[in-house]
């Protein structure tokens, strides 16, 4: 009679910790490290900026990277800072919105020499390098080098010696993957940040060590992107990301 009973309590448990163990196994699917695994195309480094919210012009700044087909975190909770009005996935020329979504990064410059290690194409910067946001200007969103009046050749334009500056990568929006959109915003870039600094007018900031150590970790042959969300929408850009490459 015991024995009979001890069977029955086993197939009770038996039958209850599959209940019990499921929301945790679902719960797995919804990590950072899962949802990055929907990215395609041989895209194995990620710079991953979170805000709390869309109004949000501070951001958490993680940096993960895939090996042998899983993905790792390298770097977290870094500080960082958005545009001064939050993030858009509908950017304007001036709207102070830094754009949503999941861009390439494929160069950098500086005022400063390329640190050692760098991988990506570097171009050290002065005086003469400016970055065009005149939206009637065949430059519209492209680093130029020019030595002459400025004034004369464009009605807007932002030189690349800002302290700021210092070091950055170049965020491939509107530039990249479809015909540059005038008006659709420019000048967007992965650059340094002071203590004082509390938001950028379309950037992403962060502090000068933090991202000198991600430029050393940049490896061009990774496909590095930078996704640029809030922390509970990271699902949903990478899927609009994807179904936007197929069309």
């Amino acid at each position: 009679m015991k024995k009979l009973f001890l069977i029955s309590v086993l197939s009770i448990i038996i039958a209850i910790v599959p209940i019990f163990s499921t929301p945790a196994f679902g719960a797995s699917k919804n990590t950072v490290e899962s949802q990055l695994s929907e990215l395609k195309g041989g895209i194995s480094q990620v710079v991953l900026v979170s805000t709390s919210k869309r109004s949000s012009r501070t951001a958490v700044i993680s940096f993960y990277e895939k090996k042998k087909g899983v993905w790792k975190k390298v770097y977290s909770n870094m500080n960082g800072v958005v545009g001064k009005n939050g993030i858009t996935a509908k950017k304007k020329e001036g709207d102070g919105k830094t754009p949503k979504g999941v861009y390439s990064l494929t160069t950098a410059f500086g005022t400063s020499a390329k640190p050692s290690g760098v991988e990506l194409p570097y171009t050290k910067t002065n005086r003469y390098h400016y970055w065009i946001d005149d939206v009637k200007s065949k430059d519209y969103n492209k680093m130029v080098y020019y030595r002459g009046n400025p004034d004369k050749k464009w009605k807007s334009y932002e030189r690349l010696t800002h302290k700021l500056y210092s070091h950055a990568v170049v965020i491939n929006y509107n530039r990249k993957t479809t015909p540059i959109v005038k008006g659709k915003g420019s000048a967007i870039f992965l650059h340094t940040k002071e203590a004082t600094t509390k938001y950028t007018l379309g950037c992403v900031a962060m502090y000068k060590d933090s991202l000198i150590k991600v430029m050393k970790r940049l490896d061009p042959d990774l496909r590095p992107h930078i996704i640029i969300t809030e922390s509970n929408n990271l699902k949903t850009v990478i899927k609009d990301f994807e179904s936007n490459k197929k069309k």
